[in-house]
């Protein structure tokens, strides 16, 4: 598995992402456990997680597997998310979901990010969103103290547009590391409207949140791209998801795809997308059948 250098620290190219750990009918410490080693063979080292993932539990899932097994969170790169604040969970007073990236609540999510993944330090720590009513400034301030005091290694944002980035980065001296957004063979966006030229341009890795676009792919919505990924991977002996996620990692933006699933052995499989290759036809015929049309 290769590993791309991300805000000083590497992590590996795939990711594993943890948003529906709390659905799985095992969320035991062993089960999870079983999970993060199931990627750990496959060089997967890396472990997305956020804040509100599971109603605000899935974080301290991934915790009690730390806890049972010493030593496992430090054979892991630990990536969470904050500033998302909907009405379930420990937030279930909110009168309206919304956004808070205010240094208290920053401090405050770090805090119960840390306590709860039973862990010392987030090695990349995301804004989830971006807040309309964010004070850059006094976020920025609070983000550059977290890496200070090292509870944070370094620090990205998600879903963020360029002029959101460097309205955040103006305000801060740590250097943001990556910006995770939605991509995929039915979400083709990025790929023209600026934001991966923008992070091409200036050397960030781009994370990829749904890179199967949450299941689409495999439904009726999907039929059209999913006949030329199933051709394509019948050629080379592999499944129409693993193309997709190929698709992803031919871009030479150095896109890292945030791969989330609950079953074993679809957890086992995740690294054969790595070894397949596309040629730059391969990818344009990909590329033509998510937008269903020609090129221009």
């Amino acid at each position: 598995m290769d590993r791309i250098a991300v805000g000083g620290l590497e992590f590996s190219r795939i990711v594993y992402g943890m948003w529906r750990l709390g659905d799985d009918a095992d969320t035991s410490p062993a089960h999870v456990e079983a999970k993060v080693e199931a990627c750990h063979a496959q060089g997967i080292t890396t472990m997305d997680q956020a804040d509100i993932y599971g109603a605000y539990g899935a974080e301290a899932l991934l915790g009690a597997a730390f806890r049972a097994s010493p030593g496992l969170r430090d054979r892991v790169e630990l990536v969470t998310k904050f500033d998302i604040v909907a009405p379930i969970g420990r937030n279930s007073g909110a009168r309206v979901k919304h956004y808070d990236t205010s240094a208290p609540y920053l401090r405050q999510a770090v805090e119960t990010s840390l306590k709860d993944m039973a862990t010392d330090r987030i090695d990349l720590l995301l804004v989830h969103r971006p807040d309309p009513l964010m004070d850059h400034e006094e976020t920025g301030r609070a983000l550059d103290e977290m890496v200070a005091a090292g509870k944070v290694r370094a620090v990205g944002v998600s879903n963020f547009r360029p002029w959101d980035w460097e309205l955040l980065q103006s305000a801060m001296s740590t250097p943001l590391a990556t910006n995770q957004i939605e991509l995929s063979v039915m979400h083709l966006d990025p790929f023209t409207n600026g934001d991966l030229a923008f992070h091409q341009r200036h050397g960030h890795p781009v994370m990829a949140w749904s890179p199967l676009a949450g299941g689409r792919l495999f439904g009726a919505e999907g039929t059209r791209v999913r006949e030329v990924l199933t051709r394509l991977g019948t050629d080379r002996g592999v499944d129409p998801a693993d193309v997709a996620v190929a698709f992803l990692l031919r871009h030479p933006a150095k896109i890292l795809p945030v791969m989330g699933t609950n079953s074993l052995d679809r957890i086992r499989r995740l690294s054969v997308a790595a070894g397949v290759e596309l040629s730059r036809e391969d990818w344009f015929e990909i590329y033509t059948a998510g937008l269903g049309r020609e090129v221009a």
